[in-house]
């Protein structure tokens, strides 16, 4: 394993005013806080807001970036690998690179958490993509297209389904 020195100089002040909003419908948000380019490639960071049982990323690996979970307030549900976890404020979950995961709401239950990829890529249009194609501005296929670039491989995974399907089904 290398070590990763962040090649920036300066703090790094986003100020909430100033963070770009993307809105996945009414049930979700992600206020995009800074990217890889922002803090040296070190990391990229987000805050996601989802009301009570909205998913927010289906399941999907880095090869290259570990993810952390800070739950700022509320109860997600979270896929590391194969195990589904609950997570509360003040619950930290990190899955390693290479490591499948999601995360959602639970039924009844909103989430705000605080996401922090590192080392970073460049993510903040990966999002841009997704609202276009909620917009229908693209098709969701072409996803896969830009699987590489921003470092994002979709899966599948029983456990998640699992967990997310309705009650009584």
């Amino acid at each position: 394993m290398s070590l990763f020195i962040p090649d920036f100089d300066d703090a790094v002040v986003v100020r909430a005013g100033d963070a770009e909003e993307i809105h996945y419908g009414p049930d979700s948000s992600l206020r995009l806080l800074a990217d890889s380019s922002t803090g040296g490639g070190f990391l990229s960071t987000m805050r996601v807001s989802l009301r009570a049982g909205s998913d927010g990323a289906r399941p999907h690996h880095h090869g290259r970036s570990a993810e952390m979970f800070y739950m700022i307030d509320g109860t997600a549900q979270l896929l590391a690998g194969d195990k589904v976890v609950t997570a509360e404020a003040g619950d930290l979950v990190v899955v390693p690179p290479g490591q499948q995961h999601a995360f959602a709401a639970p039924p009844g239950e909103s989430a705000e958490m605080l996401v922090v990829i590192t080392p970073g890529v460049e993510r903040f249009e990966y999002f841009r993509h997704l609202e276009r194609i909620r917009c229908g501005k693209v098709p969701p296929e072409s996803l896969l297209e830009v699987q590489e670039l921003y470092d994002t491989y979709f899966g599948t995974s029983t456990a998640w389904e699992d967990a997310r399907a309705p009650r009584g089904q």
